[in-house]
């Protein structure tokens, strides 16, 4: 029983700390950036914290991606979003880019970090906890990864898709904005209903590998080789 139960909180330990890690900085990185950028929404609210409880949804950060992952599907999920007043900025435009891409730029900070552990600070540590580090450490890299790819897909409401208003001109950057509200169905169906749509018509409709998955390990492979 005991046994089962350390079994039980290493594969938690190993998947939910660098999930909830990447997910708290990525959502304090916007509100860092919107604060720099002149809006203090965020810091009213509370939300500019490296307090994990205070990004973190439920459901969409922990259940959901849980869920999913023992079910072998994609992973998928979400954290609060930190509030952010655009008008508010000094720079809206500029302002929405910069504050968009902070999320997907801690992520793929983290990753970098991440790897650089693995390499030069894993060897050094205790051989009792190094292969518990190692899976964390790889984990981190790939959430981080995962967040930062899929976050940049530039479809509002992502983060891609902000930083695709930003810079769009005005016209065509209006039309693009008014997909945020079925910018998550769109996601959803491309994440769910077309890879079996897919298998029902004997074809590779997985858009989601094509993206993210893909990328994700092309990347991660080519940091290592960069870095080592």
């Amino acid at each position: 029983m005991m046994g089962d139960l350390g079994g039980l909180v290493y594969g938690i330990s190993i998947w939910a700390l660098p999930l909830i890690f990447a997910v708290t900085l990525h959502e304090a990185a916007h509100g860092y950036a919107a604060l720099a950028m002149g809006d203090d929404t965020a810091s009213r609210m509370g939300r500019i914290s490296l307090n994990p409880l205070r990004h973190v949804d439920p459901f969409g950060t922990i259940i959901l991606p849980g869920l999913l992952l023992a079910m072998g599907g994609v992973m998928f999920g979400w954290a609060k979003p930190v509030p952010v007043n655009f008008a508010r900025l000094r720079d809206p435009r500029m302002g929405m880019i910069v504050v968009a891409a902070a999320g997907p730029g801690m992520n793929l900070a983290l990753a970098i970090l991440a790897v650089l552990a693995a390499l030069y600070i894993l060897p050094h540590t205790p051989l009792v906890i190094q292969g518990w580090l190692l899976l964390n450490l790889d984990n981190a890299i790939y959430f981080n990864l995962l967040l930062a790819i899929f976050n940049m897909i530039p479809i509002p409401p992502l983060d891609g898709g902000r930083v695709l208003v930003g810079v769009l001109p005005r016209q065509l950057a209006r039309q693009v904005a008014r997909l945020e509200k079925a910018g998550i169905l769109i996601l959803l169906a491309a994440l769910f209903i077309l890879p079996i749509l897919g298998r029902n018509l004997g074809m590779d409709l997985d858009i989601f590998h094509w993206l993210v998955q893909g990328p994700v390990e092309g990347i991660g492979r080519f940091m290592v080789g960069v870095l080592r």
